[in-house]
């Protein structure tokens, strides 16, 4: 007999920081930021013990060959690193300061903001993260930045401990992404995708890449279909046809009861999966204040072509609330803020 769900026990993973230290939390001023290629394709393990396979994976013209580092695969939790470094990235280029490949931030900071363990046993695991990242190797001929091109490379081509205090705890990393990964944060959001914070407390690989999915192919439509084969394979589940479909269901009655997978629902029907953005009643009241037509996305499209329009309506909101603006007009005031972004220089 299959388990069934616990109607009060929460899927998410505790909110370890709600009350994050004054001194940093300007680090949450960076909006969630992921790439696209990674969020469609899947170029993460699921696996939460060592993933010691080759991967292939082809659709269409698009094909990803991944081979594990020595101690595995990089895993859907391990990507929150890169996450946080494109946020931060990104956060800068919005400010007009210059971005590097090479960056140094306190690991602490980026387990606070991705809701991570911060004990010893947190640290450890932030060393894994980055072995695995950088050994990792990944071919692939995704266009990243607008370039196409044949690649071989891992996530990040180097990692640093650059300072540690006296329980050689680290104070201070320098991380180096690799070309591949910064060509999307040089073409200022063309490659990449909003992240809802709440992703950081999805428990489960495989609901994260639910959610990865749902964010790129439905956004905020009103819903998107895919096929059960289909799903899997963008999942990167490697289970059974009959065990996936078992997990899905399971995780579907989990978020029908609890709602926890940010902004989407998903409905399984035969062997078809569709992916519903949850009604606008259901959506934080500042959301539902800022709500703006499609014909102010299409004026937006026109002044900021380039950009996703979603990415840009999310920061937009985002902007708005962290500043509390008073919007008398969200799509006059949404159209003006695609103006002051601009297109994108090719």
């Amino acid at each position: 007999m299959s388990e069934l769900p616990n109607p009060t026990r929460s899927p998410l993973l505790p909110d370890r920081h709600s009350q994050p230290d004054f001194f940093i939390a300007d680090i949450f001023d960076a909006t969630p930021k992921g790439d696209q290629a990674s969020m469609e394709h899947p170029m993460f393990t699921l696996s939460t013990k060592p993933d010691m396979e080759s991967m292939n994976y082809r659709h269409g013209d698009i094909f990803i060959k991944i081979g594990p580092s020595p101690i595995g695969r990089a895993t859907v939790h391990d990507r929150d690193i890169l996450i946080y470094c494109i946020s931060q990235c990104m956060a800068r280029l919005n400010e007009g300061l210059p971005v590097k490949k090479s960056m140094r931030f306190n690991p602490h900071d980026m387990m606070i903001v991705t809701n991570r363990d911060t004990s010893g046993r947190g640290y450890e695991g932030f060393r894994n993260a980055l072995r695995r990242l950088q050994g990792t190797q990944i071919e692939t001929n995704i266009k990243m930045g607008g370039k196409d091109q044949w690649n071989v490379f891992s996530l990040i081509d180097k990692a640093e401990i650059i300072k540690e205090d006296r329980e050689s705890r680290m104070l201070e990393v320098e991380i180096t992404l690799s070309d591949w990964l910064f060509d999307a944060i040089e073409a200022k959001g063309r490659d990449l995708l909003t992240l809802d914070r709440g992703y950081f407390r999805l428990r489960k690989p495989l609901e994260r890449r639910l959610y990865e999915i749902a964010r790129k192919h439905c956004g905020s439509q009103k819903s998107f279909r895919i096929g059960l084969q289909r799903l899997q394979e963008k999942t990167g589940s490697t289970s059974e046809a009959w065990e996936f479909r078992r997990m899905l269901n399971r995780i579907i009655v989990d978020n029908e009861t609890h709602g926890h997978i940010p902004e989407y629902d998903f409905v399984l029907e035969g062997d078809m999966v569709t992916i519903v953005r949850r009604e606008v009643a259901a959506l934080p009241s500042s959301a539902r204040r800022l709500m703006i037509s499609e014909e102010a996305r299409e004026k937006g499209r026109k002044a900021a072509k380039g950009w996703d329009i979603y990415a840009l309506e999310s920061d937009w909101r985002e902007w708005v609330d962290s500043k509390s603006i008073e919007v008398a007009s969200p799509d006059a005031h949404f159209v003006s803020f695609c103006k002051k972004r601009g297109p994108i220089k090719r």
